[in-house]
């Protein structure tokens, strides 16, 4: 089936951050580090080959494999794992919210683009290994935006109140979930797979972190996908000097507001700034809540606490208890980072976004920046849809149109007679351009009746302009509904079908053949938006 590709800024989908980022815009050179090319990759590797402690990387491998202990560990994994040991190994990340089953069909594209690329890496640099790497945000505390997902234009919601890191979060309450999730079903080998898929998850997992992990790994791990929960002791204890660094210097505000400021200055755009730094870019963890540390004068106050600890106490309880720390949207990259030999993270318009505003802050702490790589983007299409737009001989492209344009281009295309009025208009100009010519040489008050005249026709020829379409399109109603009905079945509620569709619609319809055309059709280091065909 045919795949159609589109540069990300024909979308209209895409910040023009992002995409005067995928172009290279001069005046953003130095928020990154190395644009993801692949001969861009060999002084990465050196750099973060140089500065990544070895004695880290035993103890990496060990938490990975306290995490992989109750589950069906795939050879490919098993693999990527062991060979995280070796200082010739490195990882390529992607995070992810905990979303339920999945949550947006990006999520997919996400892994499928980090494993792709560690695949197109090995062959360039063979003396090397590549593993990747799905960070789960499990300290994340946002628990709106990843308790449903939606289902053939219904939301699956997991409805409880909760406080605290949702990885911690009691899968309680999802029994119900999966009993109304079930009956949309029906009784297909396919459907009978994504019951079991979900019980075998929620059901028989106590945590939203386990669950999150056995949903990932039957997706992914005979790709050898390597899935990180970092909310651990032994991890955090390799973050202390930059959290103890945090707590008493702000780093982090400090240079990320310099740099917010600088990409504010940059002319003739109008950037928005993704997130902004607090004071302390750290929360509190303990007794399920995750709260702000909050610093006043010489004390720091943990928010909607009584807790408070002077300079030294916070400074000692760092040291003592670093798994009672979490890093905000802010610091979470550099976490990342200390604790991964890391090349390049891979995510959405939204979080390289913020990526970008923090370079000059890892510079300031001694971290390598990593590459930063735009996620995969895909519109999936269904052979039948596919047929019926080839008969209305409408190109991919121009889906992507708002409604009003895409029915006018479409209409202006099909029309036995020209709606268009662009000669008749420039004709009317050529004229007027005469008689503009004539009143200067005549009383002045002349040139405004001509430009009063001018106005009026012009008014004229697009007011029949318009009254031509609108009877065009009562002409051909039939084929605008099917058009428009095509628009809002792959682009739903008028948005990008990757942030609304869940895998599970696709995975009912094609089962197991969904993964492998996605694993062939999505190249990372293309960066375009493609069509796929089913």
């Amino acid at each position: 089936m045919p795949t159609h590709c589109m540069p990300y800024r024909e979308t209209s989908y895409f910040s023009s951050l992002i995409e005067d980022y995928l172009v290279e815009k001069e005046e953003l050179k130095s928020l990154y580090n190395r644009f993801p090319y692949l001969e861009n990759f060999a002084e990465q590797i050196e750099e973060k080959g140089n500065s990544y402690p070895k004695e880290q990387r035993k103890i990496l491998v060990e938490a990975l494999q306290n995490q992989y202990a109750h589950l069906n560990v795939s050879e490919a994994t098993q693999n990527h794992i062991s060979i995280l040991k070796e200082n010739n190994t490195f990882t390529i990340t992607t995070g992810h919210q905990l979303n339920l089953f999945t949550g947006p069909l990006y999520f997919l594209y996400k892994i499928i683009s980090t494993i792709n690329l560690c695949k197109e890496l090995k062959k360039e640099y063979p003396k090397n290994n590549f593993v990747p790497i799905y960070w789960m945000a499990t300290e994340d505390h946002d628990f709106e935006e990843i308790n449903y997902f939606n289902f053939k234009e219904r939301k699956v919601v997991w409805e409880r109140k909760i406080s605290g890191a949702v990885g911690e979060l009691s899968t309680e309450g999802l029994k119900e979930v999966g009993a109304i999730f079930n009956k949309t079903l029906g009784n297909t080998p396919n459907a009978i797979f994504l019951k079991s898929l979900f019980k075998k998850a929620y059901i028989d997992h106590n945590n939203l972190a386990d669950a999150t992990r056995y949903l990932a790994n039957a997706l992914f791990g005979k790709y050898g996908l390597v899935i990180l929960d970092a909310n651990k002791k032994e991890l955090k204890q390799f973050f202390v000097p930059f959290l103890k660094n945090e707590l008493k210097a702000q780093t982090s505000s400090l240079t990320i507001e310099e740099t917010n400021k600088k990409i504010a200055s940059i002319p003739n755009t109008k950037y928005k700034l993704q997130v902004n730094p607090r004071e302390i870019n750290l929360f509190y963890l303990r007794n399920n809540t995750r709260e702000r540390i909050i610093k006043k004068e010489d004390t720091y106050f943990i928010n909607q606490s009584t807790l408070s600890f002077t300079n030294e106490e916070i400074q000692k309880e760092a040291e003592q208890h670093p798994e009672r720390f979490s890093p905000n949207v802010m610091l979470r990259p550099l976490y990342q980072e200390v604790i991964l030999p890391n090349l390049c993270y891979i995510g959405g318009g939204g979080e390289l976004a913020y990526w970008l505003q923090l370079k000059a802050f890892f510079k300031e702490v001694n971290i390598p920046f990593p590459m930063l790589l735009l996620r995969n983007s895909a519109l999936l299409i269904p052979d039948k849809i596919q047929n019926k737009l080839d008969k209305l001989e409408v190109p991919t492209a121009d889906l992507f149109l708002p409604k009003h344009q895409l029915e006018e281009k479409y209409i202006k295309k099909i029309s036995s007679i020209p709606i268009d009025f662009s000669k008749q208009k420039e004709h009317l100009e050529k004229q007027f351009k005469a008689l503009y010519e004539i009143a200067k040489l005549t009383d002045k008050s002349f040139i405004g009746a001509v430009a009063a005249q001018e106005k009026k026709q012009k008014n004229g020829l697009s007011n029949l302009e318009k009254r031509l379409l609108k009877a065009q399109k009562r002409k051909r109603s039939k084929q605008l509904e099917q058009l428009t009905i095509i628009q809002n079945q792959l682009f739903p509620n008028g948005s990008l079908q990757e942030r609304n569709h869940n895998f599970s619609e696709w995975y009912l319809e094609y089962g197991e053949e969904l993964l492998p055309k996605l694993f062939e059709e999505l190249k990372p280091l293309e960066q375009e938006f493609k069509s796929i065909t089913f």
